[in-house]
């Protein structure tokens, strides 16, 4: 049936020098890079994967878990464990992630989780290059690929150039300056990974404590005018950065 998870064919031999985690966890990563098992793919659950092959429930954990760190699948409550979906490889471009995501042929959809005016705090009024107490527009998303959460994406822009939240789901924060006429010129980039919180780790369909890509980005535009300050998160497990380099 379409619904029912794959269930691999494993042999485990104990006259063999490999622990049995790996025995269960090697076929299945072969099936996996090979594309056999297609990105999306549900896979029989730990239980019932120790009783077919008469394991311990802690050796086919051990087998999950050194699938999940190798990124190929991921695991959620009430859903059990799935080949993880296409991985967004991303290159190291000014460019937006709702741009990017369009070019790769993905479907990107955006939920605005909040959209306010406030006061901008000393170190946001200072990234944007604005006097203290200036008022900036704050709004936070969640970006979408093939309706899987990717990334939790956190800016601050003047007021004058802020979309508005209906605006935010829509369409890209880029686009939208396109459609202003103001041209994203430069950029700096910082990039760092940390052990997602609890609400982001929710948001992003991942275990508490998964790691997360950051992405701390100021942007100008052609007039050297700072046009946004925004903080990100992504999915270690599904997204990553990529760059060509030269000797």
């Amino acid at each position: 049936m379409e619904n029912e998870p794959y269930i691999a064919d494993i042999t485990i031999d104990r006259s063999r020098p490999e622990p049995l985690h790996t025995q269960i966890a090697e076929p299945l990563a072969q099936l996996i890079e090979s594309g056999e098992l297609p990105p999306g793919t549900r896979i029989e659950d730990e239980m019932s994967m120790a009783a077919r092959l008469h394991v311990s429930r802690p050796t086919a954990r051990r087998a999950f878990e050194t699938l999940t760190q190798r990124g190929l699948v991921i695991r959620r409550r009430g859903i059990g464990t799935q080949v993880t979906p296409t991985r967004v490889h991303r290159s190291m471009n000014l460019t937006s992630l709702y741009d990017d995501l369009q070019a790769s042929g993905q479907r990107p959809r955006t939920s605005v989780l909040d959209w306010t005016v406030e006061t901008a705090p000393p170190a946001v009024a200072a990234a944007l290059g604005l006097p203290s107490n200036s008022e900036v527009a704050h709004f936070r998303r969640l970006r979408m690929s093939q309706d899987e959460p990717l990334a939790i994406m956190t800016n601050w822009v003047p007021v004058d150039l802020a979309p508005s939240a209906e605006e935010l789901r829509t369409t890209g924060f880029y686009d939208y300056l396109r459609s202003r006429d103001v041209v994203v010129a430069v950029g700096h980039q910082r990039f760092s990974a940390r052990l997602a919180l609890p609400d982001e780790a929710r948001l992003l369909n991942e275990p508490p404590g998964a790691a997360l890509l950051t992405m701390q980005r100021t942007a100008c535009d052609e007039s050297n005018r700072v046009i946004e300050f925004g903080q990100h998160v992504y999915r270690a497990s599904i997204y990553a950065y990529e760059n060509t380099v030269y000797a």
